[in-house]
């Protein structure tokens, strides 16, 4: 029952993040839809289950895979290989350590990015599947602190 709310309220995130916050790449029957926000939208004991770090200066990331070629399934994710990092506009890199989550045939990845207010970074992550998907996902963010 726990872990069904756990997968509620971050599927839901999609829901409180603004519209134009979630993002969606297609790359042949593949959608990857991602999207950053403050770690502070999660309840504290969502934070606590996953090991998040609730904080105002920490950013998520999280990414999807689905397979969009099976038919009546529109949620089928994908497992994939997934590394990035995060670059803001004074150059300084920081490595994303993306944490893998399964909730029933949910999996999605999440990372954690320490941040300041109003300081922006620009995502370069790297997606394989180890057969037909193998690619790089870039977006860029701006954090700021609540």
């Amino acid at each position: 029952m726990f872990r069904a709310l756990i997968t509620l309220v971050l599927s839901g995130l999609m829901l409180l993040v603004p519209a134009s916050a979630e993002q969606k790449m297609q790359v042949g029957k593949y959608a990857i839809h991602y999207v950053s926000f403050g770690s502070t939208f999660l309840t504290p004991e969502v934070a606590k289950a996953y090991g998040i770090s609730r904080s105002r200066y920490t950013g998520l990331v999280n990414v999807s895979v689905i397979d969009t070629s099976i038919q009546g399934d529109t949620s089928h994710t994908v497992a994939v290989s997934i590394s990035g990092n995060a670059k803001n506009l004074l150059g300084s890199n920081k490595s994303l350590d993306f944490k893998e989550v399964r909730e029933g045939d949910a999996i999605y990845y999440i990372a954690e990015v320490g941040h300041r207010n109003e300081e922006t970074y620009t995502f370069d992550i790297q997606l394989d599947n180890g057969s037909d998907l193998n690619t790089r996902l870039q977006f860029q963010q701006k954090f700021y602190v609540d």
